[in-house]
C-alpha cells in the first residue's frame, strides 16, 4: 500500500490503540485458550485492552452497556473513517480493525445460529473458538506492530475491503 505522505507518530499511537477493540471482543472466543498461556501474558492482553475496557466500564455505568459495540462502531466509522481531515493512515487502520471486529460478530451469530453453543466444551468447538481467537490476535498484533512502524498492515481480503472504504 502507497503511503501517502509522511506519518506522524500521533497517527501511530491512534492507530495502534483501535487495535485493541478486536482483541477486546476476541477475549471472549479466547477462553479455552487463554489457560494455557502464562499469567504474563495475560497481564499484557489486559494492558492493550485497557482503554477498550474503560470505555466499556464507563458506557456500562451510564446504562449504555449493551450498546457499547455499536457506539464504539458509530464513533470509529464517523469519527475517524468517514472524516478525511484525519489522515488516510489513521482512517485505514480504523477500517481495518473495524472489518476484523465485523468478523468477530459474524463468528458469535453463526456460532448461536447453527447452535454450536449446545456442544459444551467439546473438541470441535474448542478449536473453533481458538482459532477465531488466534486468527485475531495475530491480525491485530501484526496490524499494532506494523502501525508502530508507520507501515500499512497487509491482511489479505481485510486490506483490499479497508482500503476501498477509505479513499
Amino acid at each position: 500500500m502507497s503511503w501517502r505522505g509522511s506519518i506522524d507518530v500521533k497517527d501511530r499511537v491512534f492507530s495502534v490503540c483501535v487495535y485493541s477493540i478486536p482483541i477486546f471482543y476476541a477475549m471472549a472466543f479466547g477462553v479455552f485458550m487463554l489457560g494455557y498461556f502464562p499469567d504474563i501474558f495475560i497481564q499484557i492482553l489486559k494492558v492493550i485492552i485497557a482503554p477498550v475496557d474503560l470505555v466499556n466500564r464507563l458506557l456500562g455505568t451510564l446504562g449504555l452497556g449493551n450498546f457499547t459495540n455499536i457506539i464504539i462502531f458509530f464513533a470509529l466509522y464517523f469519527g475517524i473513517v468517514r472524516n478525511e481531515r484525519i489522515s488516510h493512515f489513521l482512517r485505514f487502520n480504523a477500517m481495518q480493525a473495524i472489518l476484523i471486529d465485523i468478523f468477530l460478530v459474524l463468528c458469535s451469530i453463526v456460532i448461536r445460529v447453527f447452535g454450536f453453543g449446545g456442544f459444551g466444551e467439546s473438541l470441535i468447538l474448542q478449536t473453533l473458538f481458538n482459532v477465531i481467537f488466534l486468527s485475531t490476535l495475530v491480525a491485530c498484533l501484526y496490524s499494532m506492530i506494523q502501525s508502530a512502524l508507520g507501515k500499512y498492515a497487509e491482511i489479505p481480503t481485510i486490506s483490499e475491503a479497508a482500503a476501498s472504504q477509505v479513499r
